[in-house]
C-alpha cells in the first residue's frame, strides 16, 4: 500500500494549523491533508465527544459497533480506552465486536441492534424508530444517527489512509 506522509504543519493554513494545536492524534494530523474541510471535521469531532447528548456508555458502544464493522484497528484502539474510561462493562465491549446482545443489558443490545440496522439498511424503520424514541429524545435519537454517521466517515478515512497509532503519545 502506498503510504501517505503527514502534511508538513507549517506548510498548512493558519487556520488549520491553530485548529491542529489541540488535535495531535493520528487522524487529526492526517485529516490536515483536507484544507478546506479539516477545520469543520475537527469541530465535528469536537462535538461528537463534548456535545453529544447521547449517554456516554451507549456513544461509545455504538461507536465500537462501527469500529468493527469497518474494521478500523485505529478506532478500536481508542474507543475501547474511552469506552473502558467511562465504565462501559466489558461484556459490552466484547459484544460490539458481533453485535450479539447476549449478556448486556437491553439498552446496549437495542442500541447494538439499531446500530446495525442503520450500517445494513441506511436507515431505520418505522418500528426501530418508535423503540429507539421509548428510550432516546429525539434530540438523542438525532445524535444517535449522527454519531453513527461521522464514525463511519471517520473509519472510511482511517482504512483509506492506512492511519495507525504509530508516533502518537
Amino acid at each position: 500500500m502506498t503510504t501517505i506522509a503527514y502534511p508538513d504543519p507549517a506548510t498548512l493554513p493558519e487556520q488549520l494549523q491553530q485548529a491542529l494545536a489541540t488535535h495531535t492524534a493520528n487522524i487529526y494530523r492526517m485529516v490536515a491533508h483536507s484544507h478546506g474541510m479539516g477545520v469543520s471535521f475537527l469541530s465535528m469531532a469536537d462535538a461528537m465527544l463534548q456535545t453529544n447528548s447521547v449517554p456516554f456508555a451507549l456513544r461509545e458502544l455504538a461507536i465500537l459497533r462501527v469500529g468493527h464493522v469497518y474494521e478500523a484497528a485505529y478506532e478500536l484502539h481508542h474507543h475501547e480506552r474511552f469506552a473502558r474510561a467511562i465504565g462501559l462493562s466489558e461484556e459490552a465491549i466484547a459484544a460490539s465486536a458481533t453485535g450479539s446482545g447476549e449478556g448486556i443489558s437491553a439498552d446496549e443490545a437495542a442500541v447494538l441492534r439499531w446500530t446495525d440496522e442503520l450500517l445494513n439498511d441506511h436507515t431505520l424503520g418505522e418500528t426501530t424508530r418508535t423503540e429507539a424514541l421509548e428510550l432516546f429524545t429525539v434530540t438523542e435519537l438525532a445524535d444517535f444517527v449522527l454519531t453513527v454517521g461521522f464514525y463511519q466517515l471517520v473509519c472510511n478515512f482511517l482504512n483509506a489512509f492506512d492511519i495507525t497509532t504509530d508516533g502518537e503519545a
